[in-house]
């Protein structure tokens, strides 16, 4: 069954409005009609079993059948602090990290950021679409938001925020997801881990001095094994070690 985001402001107790380019992919490319059921999500995670009620140009209008008590996040939020990299890296990271349920995605302005990048990244509206389309595929009950760009200062900031920030180098040695996990258990943390942070190099890697100004913050530095991988593989593989360890991939029980 297809499932469409739209605004909370579109949906009452008995009926939902679907506006914008959903409307003609629903008419020209689904082909859906009249009578069919679809899936409704207010965008704020609660979802709806519905039914097209009248099909134009311009809406599409639902019936509202009933709520779905359905949530499909993990119960850990993963916020993805990543290096700008170059060329359509960033869709790519994008499109698969809401796929593997990153929370949201901060583009991070790095030592090692290429020159250009740090005055060009206009892709927000671009890539937030990705997310949104990548939501609908992956039937995930959030859209996972793409940020403005911040500082490596900045992201230093909002560690503190998170109960767990992690950051792969491809220096560290002998400490991994693996040893992290085994560490946290032993000591009870587990437990108390909703929030977590990865952040991860530009092509150029990190500067030796931003990993050491990291460790201050309470950052763990960690290793993703023994090959090196590429900025836009890192993420995806941090992310799901942290979703297989602490959250819901591979299955809930």
């Amino acid at each position: 069954m297809h499932k469409f985001f739209t605004p909370p402001e579109n949906v009452s107790l008995d009926q939902g409005r679907i506006t914008g380019d959903d409307v003609k992919h629903i008419y020209k490319v689904l082909r859906l009609s009249e009578g069919e059921k679809i899936i409704l999500n207010n965008c704020n995670g609660t979802e709806y079993l519905g039914e097209i009620s009248e099909v134009s140009k311009t809406e599409v209008i639902v019936n509202i059948l009933e709520k779905i008590e359905t949530n499909n996040e993990s119960s850990i939020e993963v916020y993805l602090f990543q290096g700008l990299p170059k060329a359509q890296k960033m869709d790519l990271i994008v499109q698969k990290g809401t796929e593997l349920g990153i929370t949201e995605f901060i583009p991070t302005i790095t030592d090692r950021v290429d020159v250009k990048l740090k005055g060009e990244f206009k892709k927000l509206d671009r890539l937030n679409r990705i997310a949104l389309e990548a939501a609908k595929q992956s039937k995930r009950s959030i859209i996972p938001k793409v940020s403005d760009p911040i500082t490596f200062q900045e992201a230093l900031k909002k560690l503190s925020s998170m109960d767990l920030f992690l950051v792969p180098y491809e220096n560290a040695e002998n400490f991994g997801i693996k040893a992290l996990i085994a560490d946290l258990k032993e000591k009870d943390k587990l437990k108390f881990i909703r929030k977590v942070g990865i952040m991860i190099g530009p092509e150029g890697g990190f500067q030796e001095e931003e990993i050491n100004e990291l460790k201050d913050q309470g950052a763990y530095i960690i290793t993703l094994g023994s090959r090196i991988l590429r900025t836009e593989t890192a993420g995806f593989t941090a992310t799901a070690l942290v979703q297989y360890e602490l959250g819901d991939l591979g299955g809930k029980v």
